[in-house]
């Protein structure tokens, strides 16, 4: 037998002072690593590893923290965009085991080419407009 005890979930004991918004099933959070400046997460208030296994009611509570995590950091920011990303299962990244969603502020100039976002999970597939000729003559058409 071992003494060595599980670490608790970070997102099951939230400090009150990180919460920018909050309902009966979810709640929204600043990010404790936080990429840009307002990012933040959206996490089912319970304990649920995958997203495919909330229920529908606290999906919905999630999509409505988004916008009002989305407006807090609007007001506070001021940001040009965002990326809306959650890691589903450890192959996908994710490393705390209760689902949370996170929204990433950006900002222009932030990244020197930010075209695919989220795609450069995979580096090689990322930068598509480059390996179909057909999209690059639609991008040298519209500048």
């Amino acid at each position: 037998m071992s003494n060595v005890q599980p670490k608790p979930c970070p997102f099951c004991h939230i400090d009150p002072a990180q919460i920018i918004a909050e309902q009966r099933l979810a709640i929204a959070k600043t990010d404790g690593y936080p990429l840009t400046k307002g990012h933040c997460l959206v996490i089912p208030r319970r304990h649920v590893a995958s997203f495919f296994d909330c229920t529908a009611e606290e999906r919905a509570a999630m999509m409505e923290l988004l916008d009002a995590a989305k407006a807090v950091v609007d007001k506070q920011h001021a940001p040009d965009g965002y990326n809306i990303g959650l890691n589903n299962g450890a192959v996908a990244g994710q490393t705390v085991m209760h689902v949370h969603m996170h929204l990433i502020p950006r900002y222009a100039g932030d990244a020197s080419d930010p075209r695919g976002g989220v795609r450069w999970i995979f580096p090689e597939k990322a930068a598509y407009w480059a390996q179909n000729p057909g999209a690059e003559i639609a991008e040298k058409r519209k500048r």
